[in-house]
Order: structure tokens, then C-alpha cells, then sequence
């Protein structure tokens, strides 16, 4: 039973990495039920306060990553409130329009037309969706980086402190 659980936390924890390319798996929520189906179910000793106290940080960090790194590149590059939605809404979706290159297209086009519907001139609309691109990759290496901390974090101390 332990190594059917254990197959389970390591797909979660794989998903997790898949959820950051497809924004409607919710990537954090899949981390932390690895963790919990570790806890409650292979070994009941508790993580150490210093863990949980990580896994903490880090999950808000991870929200604060996205937010930041999306807003950083929109507003430097001068997208509207409606480039902003539109890019939202192109990367959900793109998530099903030729995945996984849709969640790059799709924001893209809709950026773009979006901002050019707003009378932007072209060279500032393309800027504009290209901003919005970087936005979302810096915001998609940040969390990975985020999530992997998090895992090594679980695995050192389920190997040392357990």
C-alpha cells in the first residue's frame, strides 16, 4: 500500500509541474496533497515546524511570484485594463487550443487585437502582447522554482528528520 501511495505523491508532485503550463490545474493544491496523503497516510510522525513553516512561505511566495512577475511586464510594457484581461482569458483558453502552445498564441492574439482595438498603434500593441509573453514565462519559471524548493524541502526532511 505504501509504495501505491507513494506512486500517487510522486505523480501529484509531476502534475504540479504540468499545472504550470496548463493554468487550470491548480498546481499548489496538488503539491500539498502529496504532502498530506505523506503525512496522514505513510507516516504519521509530523513534519518538522521548520517544514510546514516553509511550505508556508513558499506557497504565498509562489502566489506573489505570479502576481508580481505578470503585473511587472504588463505595466511596463503598458498593456490596458482589458489587455490584461484578455490575456487572462488567453491562457485559460489556450490551456485547450493546441496545448501546450496555445497559452502562448492565444494570449498573444488576444493582447494584441485587444490592444489594438484600443486604438495602439501596432508597434505598441505587439510590444504590449510581448510583454504579456514575458510576464507569464517569468511568472511560470518562478513558480516551478518555487515548487521544486518546496519538494526538495519535503524529501530532506522526510529523509533526515523523520
Amino acid at each position: 500500500m505504501e509504495i501505491f501511495l507513494w506512486i500517487i505523491i510522486i505523480l501529484l508532485f509531476i502534475l504540479s509541474f504540468v499545472g504550470l503550463l496548463y493554468p487550470i490545474i491548480p498546481s499548489v493544491l496538488l503539491l500539498w496533497a502529496g504532502i498530506f496523503l505523506y503525512h496522514f497516510f505513510i507516516d504519521g510522525t509530523p513534519l518538522t515546524l521548520w517544514t510546514w513553516g516553509s511550505f508556508l512561505i513558499l506557497t504565498m511566495m509562489i502566489f506573489i511570484a505570479d502576481y508580481l512577475a505578470s503585473m511587472y511586464f504588463v505595466k511596463k510594457y503598458g498593456a490596458s485594463k482589458r489587455g490584461m484581461t484578455a490575456a487572462t482569458i488567453g491562457l485559460i483558453i489556450g490551456s485547450f487550443i493546441i496545448p501546450p502552445i496555445g497559452i502562448f498564441v492565444v494570449p498573444f492574439v488576444l493582447v494584441l487585437l485587444t490592444e489594438l482595438t484600443q486604438k495602439q498603434p501596432f508597434e505598441k500593441a505587439v510590444k504590449i502582447a510581448v510583454g504579456t509573453l514575458f510576464g507569464f514565462l517569468t511568472s511560470t519559471f518562478a513558480k516551478g522554482t518555487i515548487q521544486f524548493i518546496l519538494i526538495i524541502i519535503f524529501l530532506l526532511d522526510i529523509a533526515f528528520f523523520v
